[in-house]
């Protein structure tokens, strides 16, 4: 595959802007005048040829424009089921927080058996398009859509609230199930027909419904077996071996299809997807490859402890504390080669993911509800303790799982493939906030409750070395593990200092504020902004996020060669983690035997990673070299350094490979550097911002010497007109500059040929 990023100057912001003005007293359509390249994200692919539309979304260094209060994320999920038809309590648009948040994502579509994305048969009944809720306050239909339900009123609020980007998301836990045969043949190979029938009706969608972009929650293209929804199971594990393929195809042709739609329309859509934290899962996901296609990943950085298992701990701690005990009974803390690192918890997450993007395109989860155990024996108030039991869920695959509270410890309580409750202590927050006051709610009997006796006391606990609080029932020994002001306050204390994008947070619907008697209201707690509310003053005043993905300085002068990860172990036979890294060169200049390449890999895993090729793999800076991670990981990177061997150089079109060994997950390195002739380069797969391609053994333009050397252009005369700074170009112009010819993709003034890169406005058609 060949990546290739020729990225502006870092006067390109300027220039842009100047086109811009140029565009409008010209008539021009902006999108078709500007260099949007000045506009993109740091490591972000562009499609070729593709002028894609990046400052309608991100600013001259590459950041989200949100508005002047939201300087982080805060990313909604707002599910279509809480219609309130059922008797239930109902969350509508109104309910949202439009002025805290600054994405909504719609949860969820589906993929139906043509590989369409759907949300089912238009009708009244049709929650997301046909649905009304007449005399509610703030749900009255707009006119101005043909469609109504949740699609009618999320377009009527964002109207009100323009900086607010809403998104539809396809899959979820109980509707992954299209992905597996869209994206992957029953053989394993890579069903590109259904890729391109998903992705031609998901960019149709977005734009009929009025969409800023796609999430993706494919849950999971993981080699690891049983993974995911069990009743995708008979049909996901035979495919488990491609699963990775089909999702780098889907990933790269959505952000293809999205990017000429955007060119066209003249807005930027946005890509991203849910991603699992869990360290088991993404060991499965090889290095996580498709980063480079998405605006930004939502970090599911949830879901850490439930009772899917007998380990009782908790649903989103930040840190390690060292005491985990489902990672003390397999070794993990006592393993050397792990480094004593323990892996369920948001910080390890973020440095998963850190490894390949700059921290402000990740954004950690937050849950705003509850996971729990009755019947909890040992540990502290509960915590790490063990709830055990062999009575599990009809549908779950167990035959031994946790035994999860239920009754009014399980207010969201699912049903199992029986009918039955599925016992997991889900609640959301406002109704553990009840519990936790001592206060017996109103609302029981809506859902489905008889039993409404309170029994014991459920006190807070708090630790502040996992950043997570947690309800102790010392009588009926029911664990409750929650968020809270404290918890989420330090959640965004961390987003702030890490310089991360922001939050996601799994579901709106969960935040509380309490009903004040006083008031004239209930005296309890109900659904509310308080949680939601917290984050925003915490990011509305806070420095930009962080746009580039080094932390050291990058050279400003790139050769083209790309590197790729391949041929993973697959399942459980993946460790340690043991990929082949192949580095092809796509320029014209050799790079000689002995030339030292150095990347960045993540401190998810620890410093002790090595080559099995002969190539010294030794590890020359550590941003975190201490034992395990108690109150989390020190640095982002550990700087790893291998050469070509002596005797094998790298020759255009040619590619050389080593073998890797890691042993703990890690997304796609990156930083990539090769020293040779006294010279340093970064390499085009890191799709860098504000680098020069330069090709040094062909006379190209920049520094550096060896390969095949090289002086200079051709010796041939230019027929084309000399390029003018005062003159406008259409685009199919043709022009000479400095003894090489170019052609305009688009309109353009002012931008000399030979700096706007192979993605800017200028095609070098070659020396004349």
């Amino acid at each position: 595959m060949r990546l290739l990023n020729r990225a502006r100057a870092p006067l390109a912001a300027a220039a842009a802007a100047l086109s811009l003005l140029a565009a409008g007293l010209a008539g021009a359509s902006p999108s078709q005048a500007v260099d949007h390249s000045a506009c993109r994200p740091d490591g972000l692919y562009t499609t070729p040829g593709t002028n894609v539309p990046y400052c309608s979304v991100y600013d001259a260094d590459g950041r989200e424009k949100m508005g002047a209060d939201h300087q982080r994320r805060i990313i909604g999920y707002f599910t279509g089921w809480r219609t309130g038809k059922d008797g239930k309590p109902a969350y509508l648009a109104p309910d949202v927080p439009w002025d805290k948040v600054t994405h909504v994502n719609y949860a969820f579509a589906g993929v139906d058996s043509s590989n369409r994305i759907t949300v089912g048969a238009d009708g009244a009944d049709n929650a997301a398009t046909g649905m009304t809720w007449p005399g509610t306050p703030g749900a009255e239909m707009d006119p101005e859509y043909s469609y109504k339900g949740h699609f009618n009123l999320l377009n009527k609020f964002k109207k009100q609230h323009p900086n607010v980007k809403t998104l539809i998301s396809v899959g979820g836990w109980a509707d992954s199930s299209g992905f597996y045969t869209m994206a992957t043949n029953a053989d394993g190979s890579v069903n590109q027909a259904g890729i391109d029938t998903f992705a031609d009706s998901a960019v149709a969608f977005v734009k009929k419904y009025g969409f800023n972009g796609l999430d993706i929650d494919y849950e999971y293209p993981t080699s690891m077996k049983d993974a995911g929804n069990p009743k995708d199971w008979p049909v996901a594990n035979a495919r488990r071996a491609g699963l990775n393929r089909g999702y780098a195809a889907l990933m790269k042709t959505l952000r293809e299809k999205l990017d000429r739609a955007g060119a066209a329309d003249g807005r930027h859509y946005l890509l991203t997807v849910a991603a699992p934290s869990s360290g088991y899962l993404l060991r499965g996901m090889e290095t996580y490859q498709v980063t480079k296609y998405l605006d930004y990943v939502n970090v599911m950085s949830y879901d850490l402890h439930g009772a899917w298992n007998e380990f009782v701990g908790p649903n989103a701690a930040l840190y390690d504390d060292g005491k985990d005990a489902e990672l003390a009974k397999w070794g993990v803390y006592t393993t050397s080669q792990y480094g004593g690192i323990g892996y369920l918890n948001t910080d390890w997450a973020y440095h998963y993911f850190r490894a390949s993007m700059p921290a402000g395109r990740i954004n950690i989860g937050l849950p705003y509800y509850t996971r729990g155990w009755k019947n909890v024996t040992g540990g502290t108030d509960g915590l790490w303790g063990t709830a055990k039991t062999t009575s599990c869920p009809a549908g779950s695959g167990l035959t031994e799982c946790g035994d999860g509270a239920t009754g009014i410890d399980n207010l969201w309580h699912d049903l199992d493939d029986n009918g039955k409750e599925s016992p997991a202590g889900s609640n959301p927050m406002w109704h553990a906030k009840n519990l936790e006051k001592g206060v017996l709610p109103d609302y029981l009997a809506d859902h489905g409750l008889s039993d409404t006796a309170l029994k014991g006391t459920y006190t807070r606990k708090y630790d502040a070395t996992l950043t997570a609080p947690w309800l102790w029932n010392a009588e009926k020994k029911v664990f409750l593990s929650t968020e809270d002001e404290q918890s989420v306050a330090a959640k965004a204390k961390y987003v702030v200092d890490k310089g991360i994008g922001g939050t996601m947070v799994w579901e709106l619907a969960g935040d509380y504020a309490w009903d004040a008697s006083a008031n004239g209201g209930k005296g309890q707690y109900g659904p509310g902004t308080t949680l939601t509310t917290t984050m925003y003053d915490a990011f509305k005043a806070a420095s930009p996020y962080g746009a580039q993905r080094a932390t050291t300085a990058v050279p400003k002068e790139s050769l083209d060669l790309s590197v790729d990860f391949h041929s993973f172990p697959l399942g459980d036979s993946n460790y340690p983690i043991s990929p082949k890294v192949r580095i092809t060169n796509h320029s014209r200049t050799t790079v000689p035997g002995g030339a030292e390449f150095r990347f960045d890999y993540a401190t998810s895993a620890p410093n002790n990673a090595k080559d099995q090729s002969g190539w010294g793999l030794t590890v020359v800076r550590s941003d975190h070299s201490s034992v395990g991670n108690v109150g989390g990981l020190k640095g982002d990177y550990h700087r790893a350094s291998v050469k070509l061997p002596s005797h094998q150089a790298l020759a255009p079109g040619a590619s050389v490979e080593f073998d890797l060994v890691y042993y703990l997950p890690t997304s796609t390195p990156s930083n990539w550097t090769v020293s040779f002739g006294g010279s340093t380069y970064g390499l085009t797969t890191d799709l860098a911002r504000g680098t020069t391609v330069v090709d040094p053994g062909d006379g190209g333009s920049g520094g550096g010497t060896g390969g095949d050397g090289g002086t200079g252009g051709g010796g041939g005369t230019c027929t084309a007109a000399e390029w003018s700074a005062a003159t406008a170009y259409s685009g199919g112009q043709t022009v000479s500059w400095k003894g090489r010819e170019y052609r305009a993709k688009w309109w353009t003034s002012g931008e000399e040929p030979g700096t706007t890169g192979e993605w800017g406005v200028w095609q070098d058609l070659g020396a004349c």
